[in-house]
């Protein structure tokens, strides 16, 4: 099963690499990680995306919630969420099949962002379906280059009424 993993952390050198090693140390993948800043420069937001049995995840969770640099940890799977990914594609773009490039591209809403006479850069951002869509419907035409940063994701705010 797919779990999506938000760690709130002192931003500090080495914390990373405690927190990804209790991952590679029960010989689990991490499939998406992305970390940045929080408003709070002296802390940061990890994003981790893992696949794994829930007996595994729930030791994994303890065991980050014990590290001293640890402040949050929030399984997002259990909650109602937003979850975005970026990609960056280099893609071909003859003379026949620009046009089809440029029409996949505003179909899913994304942006080209450098051209060349043989390709464009295209940079899109939705759920990890969506950035597969396209990735499924280009690859056809021929994709040069994928970058893609990995998951991050946000609880929703409770709605009362």
């Amino acid at each position: 099963m797919k779990h999506t993993i938000s760690v709130l952390l002192q931003n500090k050198p080495g914390v990373l690499s405690r927190v990804t090693g209790l991952f590679s140390g029960r010989g689990f993948n991490i499939e998406s990680l992305c970390v940045a800043e929080t408003l709070d420069p002296k802390i940061s937001c990890l994003t981790v995306v893992s696949r794994g049995e829930d007996s595994i995840i729930e030791q994994i969770t303890k065991q980050l919630n014990k590290l001293i640099d640890v402040i949050k940890v929030t399984e997002i799977n259990d909650k109602d969420y937003v979850e975005r990914e970026m990609v960056l594609l280099r893609v071909k773009a003859e003379a026949h099949t620009r046009a089809e490039v440029l029409r996949v591209v505003d179909i899913f809403r994304g942006k080209v962002v450098d051209v060349s006479a043989k390709s464009y850069a295209i940079e899109l951002t939705g759920s990890a379906s969506k950035i597969q869509a396209v990735i499924d419907i280009l690859r056809p035409i021929g994709i040069k280059e994928i970058i893609r940063t990995g998951i991050i994701a946000m609880s929703r705010a409770t709605k009362t009424k």
